[in-house]
């Protein structure tokens, strides 16, 4: 099965990393397209644009100038390693054996606004550029635009080579949106992660995020074969709540946290 995620705001481009066979991103003639429109912004501009603060504008200004091809170890980091929040907290690259990396190079994805698609290996220069903002871009108003049907039929491509029909949407909405489910030759499972609160079960966003994080970790570790194998999920309390569930949508309840 292929797996996808959403990225990070946060961005880890300090801490040390293992010996990796790092790859380019496949749809860099599009970012390179992309961060030529955005260096057009002001960062008055851009900081309107993501609504984002005075600093964080001049910051990613900044990364827009100094963003160049090529992509090596020296000015880029692999998109696994260099994402650093809630879902990236759960997946705990840091700590993945040699096999799980191998796995999550072949079947995980990171959805990106700049980039498109990315694999765990694949160089990645840092930016800020979500995949709702509404930027004019030579293919229309927003950044979903722009894509198209690209991100998916990449997709695709990874599903062929894996032989595979099954996508985990491990993603967050915003980013889920860039893909077309139409277009998309696979069944797409969501799992759904709910914590319990004043007696009642509700997807908490903290939680959930890094819950997400946590079942790629498992599809990397436990290499499952069918959608059956994923109930068997049970990190951090988590278990398969099989009445909330349906054919699409596992749903993964956990007592109150004290």
């Amino acid at each position: 099965m292929l797996a996808v995620v959403s990225p990070a705001k946060n961005l880890d481009y300090e801490s040390d990393l293992p010996e990796l066979n790092v790859t380019q991103p496949r749809l860099l003639d599009n970012a390179e397209e992309l961060v030529q429109v955005c260096r057009q912004l002001s960062p008055q501009q851009l900081g309107s644009l993501m609504k984002i603060s005075d600093k964080l504008a001049g910051l990613n200004a900044a990364r827009f100038e100094q963003w160049q091809r090529p992509f090596n170890k020296d000015n880029a980091r692999p998109a696994m390693y260099a994402f650093n929040g809630d879902v990236y907290t759960g997946l705990d690259a840091a700590s993945l054996d040699s096999s799980a990396i191998d796995t999550a190079q072949k079947q995980l994805r990171i959805l990106s606004g700049l980039y498109g698609v990315l694999r765990p290996l694949d160089l990645m220069q840092p930016y800020r550029l979500e995949m709702g903002t509404k930027l004019d871009n030579p293919n229309g108003k927003n950044l979903y635009e722009y894509w198209g049907d690209s991100i998916t039929q990449m997709l695709n491509k990874d599903l062929a080579e894996l032989d595979s029909s099954t996508l985990v949407n491990l993603a967050s909405n915003e980013y889920f949106s860039a893909v077309k489910p139409k277009v998309l030759n696979a069944d797409i499972i969501t799992p759904v992660f709910k914590d319990e609160k004043n007696g009642q079960y509700k997807v908490i966003s903290f939680y959930a995020k890094k819950a997400r994080g946590l079942m790629a970790r498992f599809i990397l570790n436990q290499k499952p074969k069918s959608v059956s194998d994923l109930k068997e999920f049970d990190a951090n309390g988590y278990s398969f709540n099989e009445a909330m569930s349906s054919d699409k949508q596992l749903v993964f309840c956990r007592a109150e946290q004290k």
